[in-house]
């Protein structure tokens, strides 16, 4: 029989038992309560944007794919070579002359930005080569061609044929940046079409060394003042738009540093991207119409001497383009002016042996012969604008090996009648 003691310790241990799971029951009915309030927030919570999600909206449907399309020669069947003009290099299997018909095939793509209805800006490097232009916006294609470029700014200008629904964007004014300010990259990195990146300008008036190779061959180094950004650039994103918070234009991504290869060094973050401004000549000049298309072999002298005709009295040849200096640009191609007749209009006009013949009347003279067909069809009195690259005592050196600079020089030369002819 439990006594009394006993008791009150049980009576005691239950109601203690009983205020613990009454206090655990009211507990958990808050957190009940605590949780449905949370979830009623939730729904009522305010979606909060972005600094960069208007300027996007504005400019992300301008931003547009460039598709360059060249010719593919290939191997043939036979396990040749192809190459252009029906020549090939047999190995020994079959028909070695024979080659596969060439292909056209897309040979890369990038990026442009709509800056004029129906005209689009891009790298030069973008576009360089190709047979065919291509642009790609909203699952459409477009036709286009080349409207201007700048091979040393890595600049062009394309022009898209027939309707082009795409709105232009606001040129912005890359002289006004500072470092610190946002940059907006929009573009299609490995094909990741209108892929938009965002980071700040990392530094301004960066100095980038780029070779290029002028319009007559002759391979330059040109420095270019580039904006660089941490904003992520890849493979495809050149030609496209660098934007401000405002939705206005402000560079063109155009590189991206990777690491060194010497070193084994991994770069992440630094980008490189033209101002606008520097794109603006060409943008204009584009629009004006101003802008035009401008278009050595086995050693082979020609003379200019036919005495019915007038000429500038010179004897030109073709440069041996198998020259070092010719392949890696040191010189221009163009026609070898190898001597110049005493008080002829060429000497008048200030001709000299050595000189390299690269341009006549605007057009890119290659040869001998393009040059000399632009001179016969002229009259007695006619004059001819010629630009000649010249490096002086060239037509002394007794090798090309190591040639210093020269500079390009424009002259008019008057054609008459020579008495004396050189046959």
């Amino acid at each position: 029989m439990m006594n009394k003691k006993n008791f009150y310790r049980s009576l005691s241990i239950i109601l203690t038992l009983a205020l613990a799971i009454s206090l655990g029951t009211s507990l958990l009915q808050q957190d009940s309560t605590a949780g449905a309030e949370s979830v009623t927030l939730s729904q009522n919570a305010t979606v909060v944007t972005s600094p960069f999600t208007e300027a996007v909206k504005k400019v992300h449907g301008s931003v547009v794919g460039v598709n360059n399309y060249a010719m593919s020669y290939g191997y043939n069947s036979f396990g040749d070579f192809g190459f252009p003009f029906g020549f090939g290099y047999g190995y020994g299997y079959g028909n070695g002359n024979q080659q596969s018909e060439p292909e056209e095939v897309l040979a890369g793509s990038g990026s442009g930005v709509v800056v004029a209805q129906g005209y689009v800006l891009t790298n030069y490097h973008v576009v360089e080569d190709a047979t065919r232009l291509e642009i790609v916006s909203g699952g459409e294609t477009y036709e286009a061609v080349l409207a201007g470029s700048d091979e040393s700014l890595d600049l062009a200008v394309l022009k898209v044929n027939g309707s082009f629904p795409i709105e232009p964007v606001v040129l912005g004014d890359s002289d006004v940046l500072n470092v610190g300010d946002w940059a907006i990259c929009i573009g299609n990195p490995l094909s990741f079409t209108g892929t938009t990146t965002v980071g700040v300008i990392s530094a301004l008036n960066r100095e980038i060394t780029n070779s290029t190779t002028d319009i007559y061959g002759r391979r330059t180094d040109s420095v270019n003042l580039m904006i660089q950004t941490d904003a992520a650039i890849n493979a495809g994103n050149s030609g496209g738009g660098m934007f401000n918070v405002a939705g206005e234009l402000i560079g063109v991504p155009s590189m991206k540093y990777t690491g060194s290869y010497m070193s084994a060094t991994s770069v992440e973050g630094i980008g490189m991207a033209i101002p606008i401004n520097v794109a603006k000549p060409l943008i204009e000049e584009v629009l004006s119409g101003k802008t035009s298309d401008a278009q050595a072999n086995n050693s082979s002298n020609n003379s200019l001497t036919t005495a019915e005709k007038p000429r500038i009295g010179v004897t030109v040849a073709n440069l041996n383009t198998n020259l070092s200096a010719i392949a890696n640009g040191q010189l221009p191609n163009g026609a070898y002016i190898m001597e110049v007749e005493a008080g002829s209009p060429a000497e008048k006009a200030g001709l000299q042996p050595g000189d390299i013949v690269v341009e006549v009347d605007g057009t890119v003279i290659k040869s001998t012969t393009e040059m000399i067909n632009i001179l016969q069809n002229k009259q007695v009195g006619d004059t001819a604008a010629m630009k000649v690259y010249r490096v002086e005592g060239l037509h002394e050196m007794e090798s090309f090996e190591e040639i210093p600079d020269g500079e390009y020089i424009d002259l008019t030369v008057e054609l008459a009648i020579l008495d004396s002819v050189t046959q």
